[in-house]
């Protein structure tokens, strides 16, 4: 029993040790490879395309209140507040019905010709920069979300300016950034207008950043 029990503790000759030592890391190795090539995918089917390609547009199309449409059509002095639902899913979570509102501005065609000089953030900032146009057929649609903490802006008739409760950001008709702690102007949202619909794809942007950072689309 004794000399049976010796030869179990018997590390062997070096090149015993060295060829069961190679068979441990190169098991090792191929676990870990194997371990990744299974990750990855799956890690990836969490986390929705229009994250993992924007460039493709992402998001879906929500369409927007027939007569708010009106409304914004015929309002040139101030924006008009507008409301649309969508199916919202995030990562592996079930799909869920969301509301959101958006503020929709009809520009003169002497604003449209100064929006780029009065959107420096838009145009000046490459990573400001938006993929799809910011105003269409002299609309824009303006997330509701400031970009300072994420509170939600509204309307002041008086000041004739966007006002954020939170921490007191002010923003123009334009949208361009007057005064408080935002680190950037609003962020407008891809629009579109045909056949008598409109329609609007809601994004989030990253607040506290100067460049614009997609978080999600709708």
């Amino acid at each position: 029993m004794s000399g049976h029990s010796q030869s179990n503790q018997d590390p062997g000759t070096p090149g015993e040790q060295s060829r069961r030592q190679f068979l441990a890391n190169a098991s090792l190795a191929i676990g870990g490879v194997i371990g990744l090539v299974i990750a990855v995918p799956c890690a990836a089917s969490l986390i929705p395309e229009s994250l993992l390609k924007p460039g493709t547009g992402g998001g879906t199309w929500a369409p927007l209140s027939s007569n708010e449409l009106k409304s914004f059509e015929a309002n040139t002095d101030s924006p008009v507040k507008m409301t649309f639902g969508f199916q919202y899913q995030d990562g592996y979570l079930p799909p869920a019905e969301d509301e959101q509102f958006v503020w929709g501005v009809k520009l003169s065609p002497d604003q449209v010709a100064s929006f780029r000089t009065n959107r420096p953030d838009l145009f000046a900032n490459p990573a400001g920069k938006v993929d799809y146009p910011a105003i269409v057929m002299n609309f824009v649609i303006f997330s509701s979300v400031c970009p300072h903490l994420g509170v939600r802006y509204n309307w002041d008739a008086g000041a004739k300016r966007f006002i954020c409760p939170g921490h007191g950001s002010q923003f123009s008709l334009q949208g361009a950034r007057l005064a408080g702690p935002a680190p950037r102007g609003l962020d407008p949202l891809p629009f579109r207008a045909q056949n008598g619909k409109a329609e609007v794809t809601w994004i989030q942007y990253k607040a506290q950043e100067p460049d614009r950072i997609i978080v999600a689309y709708s």
